[in-house]
């Protein structure tokens, strides 16, 4: 359940802590399988929303919350002063070191104020916000050089607004204009990407498990498992409800033990199915891999085995990743994904957050994952001449991948005569450097490109983009 309402007025914090934690857990689906990022990836936060219909008791809690939020975050800063600039070293972009002085930090504040990214009390306002989300903050040309700077330490600051829960009546449902997608050129777009296809890859088996084993010895390490025991006493109990909710006041008493033992036998791991599950690799592939690592790595599984599980199947799928890449074909099948992807799952947003109007969209309203790269991305699209019509893509489209469904994020129509390429398929990413991009996902965009190469005969164009000006060259040229 996703909806909370409350029909009986209460103070007590206890239950409303159960009631909001039973509801931010993440559901499953009906075969009971977690909903989490890993199954979701960036739509995670579609599906798992918590609705509170609340009563004026519940913002004394929210209020409360926050408060404690806080104050676990105490080392961090809460406004923003000249004090939080002086003394810090900082390294323009020409990479001369400058340590801010008491004089520059305060001119520093100033331009903040000035800029209206900061109120008189020193909290940050709406417009910081906005800039901050659309990449486009300005702190002057004096201070230009150091603007990444500047940036980070204001990262630093804890914001209270930051943890308040969004007002469900500000969010708004796209509608999806059925006329457009009938009428408009998009419908011989969809034409050409609806076909579903399948891959074949032919690898050697032998050279996997030889990189897997080759790169678990090199890159393998776990952090050690300790247990913390702080003891201490109550000191007073001020009522019922503090009763209920009072935890001990420690006297400053922590004890760390380091915990070897606590692998074998309390719990029991089934370490290779396990991998098998994380990896879709055979238990024979995966036995073979696990006999093939140093005995010092194999060790750290009794060192953290949960950790240990996790970072040798993400090293397995990377290596998986390149090994299927250089040998995947893909084919077209006679299966088309249905029109009834574009209304199947809701579009919700809240416009000038993470969703913006629109009018050459195939819903009224386009909703974004990234609030810079993409909200700029989208609105140079809305704003676009050539552009006749276009649709982030629903999750339900996607391309098989051995490293998982893919989901492509745009679908672009361009007028006819004003480009080159009048239909493309764009990825956005706010970051082309290869450091930045994992195996996997590298894997499935390299996988993208060759699933419409097989479809579309070079009619659709597919491509990775960091911005708008980055597509607008790729349509233009041949």
């Amino acid at each position: 359940m996703f909806q909370i309402c409350t029909l009986k007025d209460s103070d007590n914090v206890t239950k409303k802590r159960q009631e909001v934690g039973r509801g931010m857990r993440l559901c499953v689906n009906k075969h009971g399988e977690r909903q989490d990022q890993d199954v979701l990836g960036d739509h995670v936060f579609d599906t798992n929303i918590l609705t509170v219909i609340a009563s004026e008791s519940y913002e004394r809690f929210a209020k409360q919350l926050q408060q404690e939020i806080a104050e676990a975050v105490a080392h961090r800063p809460t406004v923003v002063t000249a004090a939080l600039f002086e003394g810090r070293i900082f390294s323009d972009a020409d990479g001369n070191i400058i340590k801010i002085t008491a004089d520059i930090a305060r001119k520093i504040n100033n331009r903040l104020i000035r800029k209206d990214y900061v109120d008189d009390e020193g909290a940050f306002t709406p417009k910081y916000h906005d800039d901050k989300r659309n990449g486009t903050l300005d702190f002057g040309e004096d201070f230009a050089n150091v603007s990444a700077a500047i940036a980070n330490v204001l990262d630093g600051v804890f914001d209270p607004k930051a943890a308040a829960p969004s007002n469900g009546r500000k969010r708004r449902i796209g509608n999806f204009d059925a006329d457009k997608f009938a009428n408009s050129r998009f419908k011989e777009l969809w034409e050409q990407i609806n076909i579903r296809s399948v891959y074949t890859v032919d690898f050697s088996s032998d050279e996997l498990i030889e990189k897997c084993i080759e790169q678990i010895d090199l890159h393998l390490n776990v952090t050690k498992i300790h247990i913390q025991i702080t003891t201490g006493a109550m000191e007073q109990i001020r009522d019922r409800e503090t009763l209920a909710t009072a935890s001990a006041m420690t006297q400053g008493k922590t004890v760390r033990k380091s915990v070897h033992e606590v692998v074998s036998k309390p719990v029991m791991y089934d370490l290779i199915g396990d991998l098998v599950r994380e990896t879709g690799l055979t238990r024979r592939t995966i036995i073979r891999i696990l006999q093939g690592i140093s005995p010092t790595k194999f060790m750290l599984f009794r060192v953290n085995p949960e950790e240990f599980i996790i970072k040798v199947a993400s090293i397995i799928n990377d290596c998986k990743a390149i090994a299927v890449i250089k040998k995947i074909t893909y084919s077209p099948t006679d299966q088309t994904f249905d029109t009834d992807l574009f209304t199947v799952d809701e579009v919700r947003g809240v416009v000038g957050d993470n969703a913006m109007e629109s009018e050459k969209s195939l819903y009224d309203l386009v909703v974004i994952d990234c609030k810079g790269t993409e909200m700029n991305f989208a609105k140079q699209l809305e704003n676009d001449n050539d552009v006749e019509v276009y649709t982030k893509l629903p999750r339900g489209f996607y391309i098989n991948t051995p490293m998982g469904q893919y989901n492509p994020d745009w679908a672009i129509v361009y007028r006819e005569g004003s480009v080159k390429h009048v239909y493309f398929i764009a990825e956005t990413k706010g970051s082309m450097r290869e450091v930045d991009l994992r195996e996997t996902e590298k894997s499935k965009i390299a996988c993208a490109r060759r699933h419409f190469a097989s479809l579309s005969n070079s009619i659709v164009k597919y491509d990775v983009v960091k911005s708008y000006d980055d597509l607008y060259t790729l349509v233009k040229s041949d």
